[in-house]
């Protein structure tokens, strides 16, 4: 529900802080004194189209903001997901906080922040539907797209587990669609890809590629381009070690022999025996090891070719596919895994085929029931909703649910299926007699669609979808006992969905579980509007003012009151 609105800067409005509560919230005043402009910020807060003249006079920035109490609805929680924002904390008998809040300027460099994170426009529209929906003289955001004429005759007709399993039908419908798509793809470039991926996976497989080979290559060929230094450098070494009279080796073996015999008459000395004959075994593997290394240098031109070559075909085959080693061989893999995917397609293209047709039949079976299911529903819809016309002034209305779906479901042209099924579904209404029916898009005017909106809300279970429902000045042209019964759909309808609703009838202003003035008045020149939240007391004045008129009598009051013993 929509707990608090705050609006700056907007028409007529310099600062106004409104908190709503759950049930029915009733704006009343007089004509003319602001009630509309909330119920047009509340629009432009979820989306709505922003024009700088909506700005108060004279300032250059507004804002409006709302807090919003939402329980978790996993589409609502994974569009706030994908487009990072982040959720407050949740508190399980409120639901969690939802702070959206438009920054507006006279320039056109407007922000929208929803829980303090930069957000666009497009988004708040995907989040309206689950946060309000407002239907006023004109705004009728919802009622004229069909979309919403199917979801409200499925949840009159409580068809929620039908849907479900006709959409897992359609999806699998779909993913094995795509496979086989693909599959058919890659046969009509089977010839011309089969001599691709074979030429590929030869060139690999020639190379005969090794990872850690590069690194190999590149040391070898360093040491051939430098024999000269290394022979230098080890048989220098050598002699050093192992050849000269003084060689390192031959004073460790001197070393050792004294220590030895130190050790005789001082114990202290034998633990650095250990270390000394170990030297004595490093040195000399060493030097065997540089007499070996010097032994085998030789320079060939040859080999210095040979490891060059190398290198550079290791090089092309790096670029080409994919700029390592690992990579290559990577592609190696997939090349041969799809390689051998297409050369068994035929096999593979009838097991979809077969799976395709049985996921299909299993959709249309699904779909069929869906649809006897709607079908059994409407023609009860339809009675039930006329029934409700009757109640709120459009005693000669008349209503109709044109189901559409293909005469023949086996037929190749599926592009009308859905994961809703097999059916278009659209409302017909005719308001007066002789009129023939047609698409409630074209017929219905503002007033006509307030209206038909709060049958059909009462009408299909509006529990379905809980929201904040806005009906602005749904009383136009009716009053007496219809004001009545529009009340009392309105009451009922607020026990699901928190209703707000700008009212001019006393007889439905009775009804409200939270009765709010809207006043506007003039300070220093600028006309300015603020609101207040009746008690008792104020709710009998105020009823008593809207059955009499700017002078309030005793007997309007009495009638007040007996308005709301009722």
């Amino acid at each position: 529900m929509l707990a608090l609105l705050n609006i700056s800067n907007i028409a007529l409005i310099d600062d106004l802080r409104v908190e709503f509560d759950s049930g029915l919230n009733l704006l009343t005043g007089e004509t003319g004194s602001g009630k509309s402009i909330i119920v047009d910020a509340l629009g432009v807060l979820i989306g709505g189209r922003f024009t700088s003249d909506l700005l108060k006079s004279g300032t250059e920035r507004g804002f409006i903001e709302g807090l919003f109490i939402v329980n978790s609805n996993p589409q609502l929680d994974q569009t706030l997901a994908d487009a990072g924002i982040r959720i407050l904390p949740e508190d399980q008998n409120r639901g969690y906080e939802l702070i959206i809040r438009r920054e507006l300027s006279q320039t056109g460099k407007n922000k929208i922040f929803i829980n303090n994170q930069l957000a666009t426009q497009s988004l708040l529209r995907e989040l309206r539907p689950y946060l309000v929906d407002i239907h006023g003289q004109g705004d009728q955001q919802t009622l004229f797209n069909p979309n919403t004429h199917l979801e409200l005759l499925d949840a009159f007709a409580n068809v929620n587990e039908m849907r479900r399993q006709v959409a897992d039908c359609y999806r699998t419908w779909n993913q094995l669609t795509a496979e086989l798509h693909e599959l058919q793809r890659d046969e009509a470039e089977k010839f011309q890809l089969v001599d691709i991926l074979k030429f590929q996976i030869n060139e690999i497989e020639r190379a005969q590629l090794a990872t850690g080979e590069e690194e190999q290559v590149e040391a070898e060929r360093r040491r051939l381009m430098n024999t000269e230094q290394l022979t230098l450098l080890s048989t220098e070494s050598y002699r050093l070690v192992y050849e000269d009279d003084d060689a390192a080796l031959a004073r460790i073996r001197q070393t050792l022999k004294r220590v030895q015999e130190l050790a005789e008459f001082d114990p202290s000395f034998k633990d650095y025996l250990e270390g000394l004959e170990a030297t004595r075994v490093v040195l000399e593997d060493l030097s065997f090891s540089l007499r070996e290394f010097s032994e085998k240098l030789e320079f060939s031109p040859a080999r210095l070719g040979e490891l060059e070559d190398r290198l550079a075909e290791l090089g092309r085959l790096k670029r080409k596919y994919g700029g390592s080693i690992e990579t290559a061989l990577e592609h190696l893999a997939n090349a041969e895994d799809r390689l051998r995917t297409i050369e068994r397609s035929d096999e593979r293209e009838e097991e979809l085929k077969a799976a395709l047709a049985t996921a299909r039949a299993l959709f249309l079976e699904r779909a069929g029931k869906l649809h006897a299911d709607r079908v059994r529903a409407a023609k009860k819809f339809e009675q039930a909703v006329e029934s409700g016309l009757g109640e709120v002034a459009m005693n000669n209305a008349r209503f109709q649910v044109q189901i559409t779906a293909p005469k023949q479901t086996d037929s190749e042209d599926s592009s009308t299926f859905t994961a809703n099924g097999i059916d278009t579904i659209e409302f017909y209404f005719s308001a007066n007699p002789g009129e023939e029916l047609k698409p409630l898009s074209r017929v219905a005017s503002g007033g006509e669609a307030s209206r038909l909106m709060l049958v059909l809300k009462t009408v299909a279970n509006a529990a379905e979808f809980p929201r904040t429902i806005v009906f602005d000045e749904i009383d136009t042209g009716i009053g007496g006992r219809v004001s009545e019964a529009v009340g009392n759909k309105l009451k009922r309808l607020s026990d699901t969905n928190q209703v707000l609703c700008v009212t001019h009838q006393p007889q439905i202003a009775r009804f409200a579980d939270h009765h709010l003035v809207v006043e506007k008045s003039t300070n220093k020149g600028r006309t300015g509007v603020g609101i207040a939240k009746l008690d008792r007391r104020g709710r009998v004045e105020e009823i008593a003012r809207m059955l009499t008129g700017a002078e309030i009598t005793d007997s309007a009051r009495k009638h007040a009151k007996e308005l709301l013993k009722q």
